[in-house]
């Protein structure tokens, strides 16, 4: 039963390493900076739930996360919002 709790633990850091790659390798060196910078701050203590969640976040297309983000855009889905909220803020653009 340990092996699987190890397991289950090492699948957790293999998807926070994977998040924190693909946060800041967008395509876009602003967005790249934002998420990645974001995502350095904070996959590390984000639970699985919240992982899924970002990992969903991370897969919208590029004009529309810019727009959202660094525009101020609202984003059409609620979930995303509170998501683009805390991105903002922790930048201090809200």
């Amino acid at each position: 039963m340990g092996s699987l709790t190890g397991s289950m633990a090492d699948s957790v850091e293999v998807r926070r390493r994977r998040l924190l790659w693909r946060a800041s390798h967008r395509g876009t060196k602003e967005l790249d900076i934002v998420i990645g910078r974001y995502a350095d701050a904070h996959v590390s203590t984000m639970d699985e739930t919240a992982l899924a969640r970002f990992e969903r976040f991370l897969e919208r297309e590029e004009p529309d996360l810019q727009s959202w983000i660094l525009g101020g855009a609202p984003p059409p889905s609620a979930p995303d919002l509170d998501l683009i909220r805390a991105i903002r803020h922790f930048h201090g653009l809200e």
